[in-house]
């Protein structure tokens, strides 16, 4: 099987279920800069980091192919296809009170940074919030679960107490912004 098909070369491509749509639709926004995302969280897994971090990502990047597939799929299709439900979201928000739970209190805005692992991750959640926005102006045009635009609030928190963790798992101080 050939990798290359030349069916997009006319700028369409298909999705879930047969339908075409031109390459620059909100659909393939929203779940192209979800895999965009998956593949920054990949880059951070290449650095060293801590059990817990690394068990984390290597779940949640299960997880974005999940979502990704969701926003692939018209919800009015009769294609059978995972989608993302409030387990997955759940499971988020409680990563995010056991991580968060060891950090030292946010009195103040901090850079993004930190150690190599803690910089992609702060890297990921904006490519996270990018795709959060993609998919927030797909929901207005067309039928897609709610849960899709939950699961990436939730995620670009959890990225966040996951940059501010390795850094503190890595022994590096946050750089808090003053403004003058």
């Amino acid at each position: 099987m050939k990798i290359y098909t030349k069916r997009g070369d006319k700028g369409y491509t298909s999705l879930f279920g047969g339908s075409k749509v031109e390459k620059n639709d909100l659909r393939i926004q929203a779940y192209g800069t979800v895999d965009e995302l998956n593949s920054v969280i990949g880059l951070g897994l290449t650095h060293p980091l801590s059990k817990k971090g690394s068990e984390i990502l290597n779940e949640i990047q299960k997880q974005l192919f999940v979502l990704g597939a969701d926003l692939a799929t018209p919800q009015s299709k009769k294609t059978k296809v995972q989608r993302i439900k409030t387990d997955e979201i759940e499971q988020l928000e409680s990563w995010i009170d056991t991580i968060d739970s060891s950090l030292p209190a946010l009195t103040s805005f901090i850079l993004p940074g930190g150690s190599k692992p803690g910089a992609y991750l702060h890297l990921a959640r904006t490519v996270c919030r990018r795709a959060e926005r993609h998919t927030v102006e797909l929901k207005w045009n067309e039928n897609i679960s709610e849960e899709t635009i939950i699961y990436l609030n939730r995620l670009s928190d959890l990225l966040f107490v996951l940059a501010r963790f390795e850094n503190q798992e890595a022994g590096l101080e946050e750089t808090k912004w003053i403004p003058e």
